[in-house]
């Protein structure tokens, strides 16, 4: 492994984001696929390097003794969520044609909502991903 790939910066910090799956490997093929992601670590945790940044998948748990009152769990209804990883892209419309080809399941075509063009898909535990190009004074 390239220690410039791993998630841990000499100085400062970096950002990742940690999603909870059911299945590692099932999540794990998904992002591959879909982002062209470079395995970091197979599992427990699987670490994925994603462009410029990182994704986390685990599975969930219980308490612990740094977050005695928090379980982790998949999304228990996809209809709703608090948060989301947003991907934005220079051509939605390639990019809607590419990932559909791979399988990605879009909520809807793309749509133009002046300053952006965007469209959401979940992965296989429901987790939304908005796909986004910026548009007009947006760019």
């Amino acid at each position: 492994m390239d220690p410039a790939d791993f998630p841990a910066p000499g100085d400062g910090f970096v950002l990742t984001h940690f999603l909870v799956v059911s299945d590692q490997d099932r999540s794990r093929e998904f992002y591959r696929m879909l982002f062209d992601a470079k395995v970091i670590l197979e599992r427990d945790p699987v670490i994925l390097k994603v462009a410029n940044s990182w994704l986390i998948l685990n599975v969930g748990g219980g308490p612990t003794d740094d977050k005695p009152t928090v379980t982790l769990t998949t999304p228990p209804d996809p209809d709703r969520t608090s948060a989301f990883l947003n991907v934005r892209v220079a051509d939605i419309a390639r990019t809607y044609r590419e990932w559909s080809a791979k399988g990605a399941d879009f909520l809807t075509e793309p749509k133009d909502h002046g300053r952006e063009i965007r469209a959401y898909v979940r992965d296989p535990d429901g987790h939304l991903i908005e796909i986004g190009q910026s548009v007009g004074s947006g760019r």
